[in-house]
């Protein structure tokens, strides 16, 4: 990923560079000087100055770090400390070097590359076990946190050169969990929006079996199984539930996968997999585990990007 130069430290981060910058934060790529994690390199973010006053913002900001740094799991972005320096809301996650799966699949379609299907399943498998483990995440108290990401999408999937295999951004699924009040509508990105979530029902780990589906989709065919040329007409073509079969894009797909993909895109979220783990078993057997692994994958990042 690109890297901007930027101011060089703040309170015990040594700032490298500017790596992007969203509707309320921006991200830096920086190295602890000091501390538990002294000499690590971190993905640094930092709200926005001008959201710095606004009651809102900063509640969405620190609970995503306090709701994040109680997520573990391999395949999720670990926060490692948060707070404030400076008037300056911050928090300092896992760094990947590497790239998240929208980059990804914008330089495949560039090049007309499909990619290999044992590549898609193992990649969507480790994404399942990680919203298993967040929608199973309890508090230290032990009680059940209810977390639906709500924002599963390729820009919210980070793949390292290595091959590590990470989700983010669990700044929607804070307020999911934490105000029953705001769990309807749409927060994430339509494309990935299910069914029941575009008719103002309640949000339940179903949402995000039905994004990681429409994610394993747009992998294995790179293209979206719902379309139109704004969001109005993504809505309907979702509520429509009648995407391309798999295998009339790309026939050397199994049957077996699409009958998985069939059962996760069920409009009716009671006819999916019951839990996001029992997706990720599903598609276990369907891969060659010798080729979907984490050196293939930083294979094909490396081929896709260079080194």
């Amino acid at each position: 990923m690109s890297v901007q130069p930027a101011q060089p430290s703040f309170g015990h981060f040594e700032i490298v560079g500017r790596i992007g910058r969203g509707g309320m934060a921006e991200v830096y790529k920086a190295v602890v000087r000091d501390g538990a994690y002294k000499g690590r390199t971190v993905a640094l973010k930092r709200l926005l100055p001008e959201y710095a006053g606004n009651d809102q913002y900063v509640d969405l900001f620190v609970g995503e770090a306090d709701l994040s740094r109680m997520l573990r799991h391999p395949n999720i972005v670990e926060v490692l400390d948060s707070g404030s320096i400076e008037d300056t809301y911050f928090m300092a996650m896992d760094f990947i070097d590497g790239r998240d799966l929208g980059a990804i699949l914008a330089r495949c379609r560039e090049r007309q590359i499909l990619l290999p299907v044992d590549f898609a399943l193992f990649l969507v498998q480790k994404l399942l076990e990680a919203l298993d483990a967040a929608h199973k995440a309890v508090s230290p108290s032990g009680k059940p946190l209810h977390v639906v990401h709500c924002d599963v999408s390729p820009s919210n999937l980070f793949i390292s050169k290595t091959g590590e295999i990470k989700l983010g951004d669990f700044g929607i699924a804070k307020v999911r969990a934490v105000d029953p009040s705001r769990r309807n509508g749409i927060w994430g990105k339509v494309h990935y929006a299910s069914p029941e979530l575009l008719r103002g029902g309640d949000v339940l780990p179903q949402a995000d079996i039905w994004a990681a589906a429409v994610v394993l989709y747009e992998l294995l065919t790179l293209c979206r199984p719902f379309t139109g040329e704004s969001i109005e007409e993504i809505g309907k073509d979702i509520l429509k539930a009648d995407a391309p079969q798999v295998t009339w894009l790309r026939p050397e797909v199994p049957e077996a996968v699409e009958r998985v993909l069939q059962m996760a895109l069920h409009p009716d979220p009671d006819q999916r997999f019951g839990d996001a783990g029992t997706f990720a078993m599903a598609l276990q057997p369907l891969y060659n585990e010798l080729i979907g692994t984490p050196l293939a994958i930083a294979a094909v990042v490396r081929g896709l990007f260079g080194a």
